[in-house]
C-alpha cells in the first residue's frame, strides 16, 4: 500500500495519534466490565446464561477479524480506522439496552465484532509506525489500552457507585469516547493500495507463522485470562483472606501489567522480543510457582504480580511478530488476534472446570505449565525480528524500510 506520509515528524505525530486510539478502545472494555452486574439484572439472565452471552463477545470477534484487512484495502486505513472505532465505541451503548438473552447475545456479538475489527486495524497501523521509528513500541501501545481500561473502570465505578443507569453512563461514555477516537484518527497513517495490490480476501485461514506466533500468545493470555477471573476466588477461597484482599490483588493484577507494558519496549529494545519473552516465562512461571505454595495472602499477592510481569508484553510483541512476518499483516495480526481471543475465553471456564474435579491450586498448575511455554515457544518471535546493536533483536531503522506493507 501506499501513503501520504512520509516525514519523520509525522510519524511521530503518527506514533501518539495511535496510542490514542489503544487508549480509547480500553477505555471502552473498561467502562463496560464495571457495568455487568446492572446488565445482568437489567436483562434477568443468570450467571450460566450471563456467562454466554459473554461468549458471543468471543464469537464475534473471531467471525469479524478477517475482515478488517479487506475495510482497510477498500477504505484506507484512516477512513478504515475511523470508522471501525466509531462503531467500537457506538457499540458501548446496546449491551446495557438488551432486556432478555436473546437481544443480550446479539448485542454482545455486535460488541465484539466491533471490537476485533478495529483491533486488527489500531495493531496493523502500531506495527507499520514501529518499522518506520525503527525500535518497539507495541509494548507500549497495549499498555496505553491498559491505561485507557483503567480510566474507563474507574469511571464505570463512580457511576455504579452513585446508582447511574448503566444506559446513560454509556451513553455519556460513548459519545465522549467517540469523539476523542474520531480525533485521534485523523493523525494516523493514511495507507492507500497501490494500483496493482489485489484486495486481501474476506475470510482467509491465518497464515502457518502466525499459528506459531498465536501459540505463544495463547500461552500468555491464558495466564492473564485465568489470574483476572480467579486471583480474587483463589485468595478468599483458597487461602481465605478478605474479600478486600483479594479484589485488590486483582486490581495490583490489573496494575502490574499496565505499568510493565508502558515501560516494555525499552527492555525489547535492549535484549529484543525473544530475549524478553524468554526472561517473562521465567517470572511469569516463578509467579505461578509461588500462587501454587502460598499459604497465605502476601505471597500468593506476590505470585500474580509476578505473573503479570512477566506475561505483560508478551501480546504485544506477538502482534508485531505478526506484523513483520510476512506480506499480509492483517491477516497474519487477524490470526493471532484471533487465537488469543479464544484463549481468553477458555481460559476462565478451564480453570473453573478443573477446579471442580480437583482445586483451584492445581488449576493454577496448569497456569504455571503454560507460563513455561512462554520459554520453549518464544524463538518463534524471532522471525520479525532484524539484528541490532549489541546483538539485540529490532525493527530496521525507518530509513531501511521500503513502504508500509499493510
Amino acid at each position: 500500500m501506499s501513503t501520504v506520509v512520509q516525514a519523520p515528524t509525522e510519524v511521530r505525530r503518527a506514533r501518539y495519534a495511535v496510542a490514542a486510539v489503544f487508549a480509547v478502545h480500553g477505555a471502552v472494555t473498561g467502562s463496560f466490565a464495571t457495568r455487568v452486574p446492572w446488565i445482568q439484572d437489567h436483562a434477568g439472565v443468570g450467571a450460566g446464561q450471563l456467562g454466554l452471552a459473554l461468549a458471543f463477545t468471543a464469537f464475534g470477534a473471531s467471525c469479524s477479524m478477517p475482515l478488517a484487512g479487506r475495510i482497510t484495502h477498500q477504505l484506507g486505513s484512516r477512513t478504515a480506522l475511523r470508522a471501525l472505532m466509531t462503531l467500537w465505541t457506538v457499540s458501548l451503548v446496546l449491551p446495557a439496552l438488551a432486556p432478555n438473552m436473546l437481544t443480550l447475545c446479539l448485542a454482545m456479538f455486535v460488541y465484539g465484532a466491533s471490537a476485533g475489527m478495529a483491533d486488527v486495524a489500531m495493531n496493523a497501523l502500531g506495527v507499520e509506525v514501529e518499522q518506520r521509528l525503527g525500535k518497539s513500541i507495541m509494548s507500549g501501545l497495549h499498555g496505553m489500552w491498559s491505561a485507557g481500561a483503567l480510566i474507563g473502570s474507574a469511571g464505570g465505578t463512580l457511576a455504579a457507585h452513585l446508582g447511574s443507569d448503566a444506559r446513560v453512563h454509556h451513553a455519556l461514555a460513548a459519545a465522549v469516547l467517540t469523539a476523542l477516537g474520531l480525533l485521534a484518527c485523523g493523525w494516523v497513517l493514511d495507507l492507500r493500495p497501490t494500483e496493482d495490490e489485489e484486495p486481501p480476501p474476506r475470510f482467509a485461514l491465518p497464515p502457518r507463522s502466525a499459528l506459531l506466533i498465536g501459540a505463544v500468545g495463547f500461552c500468555a493470555v491464558f495466564a492473564e485470562g485465568a489470574s483476572l477471573d480467579w486471583s480474587a476466588v483463589y485468595l478468599e477461597d483458597h487461602i481465605g483472606s478478605s474479600a478486600g484482599l483479594a479484589a485488590a490483588c486483582t486490581t495490583g493484577f490489573m496494575l502490574t501489567m499496565a505499568v510493565a507494558r508502558l515501560v516494555g519496549d525499552a527492555v525489547v529494545n535492549r535484549f529484543g522480543a525473544v530475549r524478553t519473552v524468554r526472561a517473562g516465562g521465567v517470572l511469569a512461571a516463578a509467579g505461578g510457582v509461588l500462587v501454587v505454595v502460598a499459604g497465605q495472602p502476601a505471597l500468593a499477592m506476590a505470585g500474580f504480580g509476578l505473573m503479570g510481569l512477566g506475561i505483560a508484553v508478551v501480546v504485544p510483541l506477538c502482534f508485531a511478530a505478526a506484523g513483520h512476518s510476512g506480506p499480509n499483516p492483517s491477516q497474519a495480526i487477524a490470526g493471532v488476534a484471533t487465537i488469543t481471543y479464544t484463549s481468553g475465553l477458555i481460559a476462565p471456564s478451564l480453570i473453573g472446570g478443573v477446579a471442580q474435579l480437583t482445586s483451584l491450586m492445581v488449576s493454577f498448575m496448569v497456569v504455571t505449565a503454560l507460563s513455561c511455554g512462554l520459554v520453549v515457544f518464544a524463538g518463534v518471535l524471532r522471525g520479525g525480528e532484524r539484528k541490532g546493536a549489541r546483538g539485540a533483536e529490532v525493527s530496521p531503522p525507518a530509513a531501511a524500510v521500503p513502504g508500509p506493507r499493510s
